[in-house]
């Protein structure tokens, strides 16, 4: 498979993925905007980063962002409550939503390259923040508009040409992956 083939099934896992989360789940309207591909992974942020890693034949990371207010309105959707700022609970909330888009993400992956394994996400919160994720490979951007605010979904994945298959390495993401 190229990396081309992968961003199609990338895209599409996440849109599939965003509506099925986050419209269903937590009953927010969902519009899904135009794919980007970019070939840096730095990106200066205010709000909530929320970042997990994939590894099998293919490794990669997943990251949600957006802006603190929307982190607090997903959270609140999520637990059914309301939070007029980021918490504890709210970093948990996102890392929850990371795990299921990412994860429902992987699921559509590993239907094409097999078995994958997934990290426990980390969830970053601060003001005038940079995060920059391993090496300089193509990301497909992802922005979704949901529950009145704005959400970036970003994925990298690349072939493990070391690991074949192994569920260990994770060069790419930096995560230690969880085994079920």
């Amino acid at each position: 498979m190229t990396r081309q083939e992968m961003n199609v099934i990338v895209e599409q896992g996440v849109r599939s993925s965003v509506e099925n989360v986050c419209g269903t789940m937590l009953g927010c309207s969902v519009e899904v905007g135009e794919t980007r591909q970019i070939g840096h992974p730095l990106q200066e942020s205010d709000g909530v980063v929320a970042l997990i890693g994939m590894a099998g034949q293919w490794v990669g990371t997943g990251a949600l962002t957006c802006k603190p207010d929307l982190a607090c309105r997903l959270a609140g959707a999520l637990l059914m409550d309301t939070f007029d700022t980021v918490n504890e609970e709210v970093l948990d909330a996102v890392a929850e939503l990371t795990n299921m888009v990412i994860g429902n993400l992987k699921t559509v992956i590993e239907e094409h390259v097999g078995p994958m394994g997934l990290s426990t996400p980390t969830t970053i919160y601060g003001a005038s923040f940079t995060t920059k994720i391993g090496g300089s490979q193509e990301w497909t951007l992802i922005p979704v508009r949901v529950c009145d605010g704005d959400l970036l979904v970003q994925v990298c994945m690349v072939p493990n040409e070391q690991g074949r298959g192994s569920l260990n390495r994770l060069d790419v993401v930096g995560h230690m992956v969880t085994r079920n």
